[in-house]
């Protein structure tokens, strides 16, 4: 299982990419400058490349330990052996695999402690492909758990690695100001740079939307859908942005005002809420969750007319 485990982690998609990754970051870089239209700033992108360096080093034991559970509850599936690589088991594996990543994609952004773990990929305050590299450093931890069901099902753990590299691997491309809007039925089913766009804004309208992967179709049928409108331009960043370009900074951030917020109150009732609910939650208020601001904004959650 060792040497099964050591040539997933040295087949990872997203490290063969990488160059590629870089690469479109410099022509992106290069058409910003020529162009003067201010898509990137040097500190900010290193920041960006930093937490980049950060990521990869705690992922690495999170994935070795997350990929050895998968082979462990592979081996032990009754259904072990059901799909092998046919193209209607890439496929179906295709959907639950960006299924999971919609919920765990959601969780992050809902529960606190979780969204300790991910917020440093929102804290940029430019769209570009170099804040597609500045990638939630916390969440490495757990992000694995969510995708133990799948070998359970019965697909082979090197499958479930695959198509989650090839999920982020989309995911990369849709970082960008470069890109419009697409035909239609492109937008209609998957997610598109203008979608995530919103998704990347701090504009109440936007605030916690478009959690899809490579699909749109999960925001659409679970009420987290909200299009890029033209009479609204997207506000990129937080809330409340940070004052830091520093790499351990935009990490830990996040933890430390959940920690003060923590340790204000005594009640342990409050002490989980400041966990498990979502961010902006208050004990002694006012209640500022996206849900609660576009709910006083009158603000409802469907496609724009444009």
């Amino acid at each position: 299982m060792m040497e099964d485990i050591s040539a997933i982690m040295q087949d990872d998609l997203i490290l063969l990419a990488l160059p590629l990754f870089l690469v479109a970051v410099l022509i992106e870089y290069i058409y910003s400058v020529r162009k003067s239209i201010g898509w990137y700033e040097r500190h900010d992108f290193l920041g960006s490349m930093g937490v980049m360096v950060i990521t990869a080093l705690v992922d690495i034991l999170p994935k070795m330990a997350g990929v050895a559970a998968m082979f462990v509850l592979y081996d032990i599936s009754p259904l072990k052996g059901t799909f092998g690589r046919q193209w209607w088991s890439w496929l179906l594996l295709f959907l639950l695999d960006d299924f999971t990543y919609y919920w765990f994609h959601r969780a992050n952004h809902e529960i606190r402690f979780m969204w300790a773990g991910h917020v440093n990929h929102h804290s940029s305050e430019y769209m570009n492909y170099g804040t597609a590299l500045r990638q939630g450093v916390g969440e490495r931890v757990y992000k694995y758990l969510f995708w133990l069901p799948l070998p359970l099902l019965g697909f082979e753990p090197a499958m479930v690695i695959t198509v989650m590299s090839i999920s982020l691997f989309y995911q990369f491309w849709i970082h960008t100001r470069a890109i419009g809007r697409l035909h239609p039925l492109i937008e209609f089913v998957f997610n598109t740079p203008s979608h995530h766009r919103v998704h990347h804004a701090s504009n109440i309208r936007y605030l916690d939307c478009n959690h899809g992967g490579t699909l749109i179709i999960w925001d659409r049928l679970f009420g987290t859908f909200s299009e890029e409108t033209d009479i609204e331009p997207v506000v990129y960043g937080l809330t409340k942005n940070i004052q830091t370009f520093n790499p351990i900074g935009i990490v830990l951030h996040e933890y430390r005002s959940m920690i003060a917020d923590i340790s204000s109150v005594s009640r342990w009732q409050d002490k989980l809420r400041y966990l498990a609910l979502a961010p902006g939650w208050h004990h002694e208020g006012p209640d500022k969750r996206a849900r609660t601001l576009r709910r006083q904004a009158g603000i409802e959650l469907r496609p724009a007319s444009r």
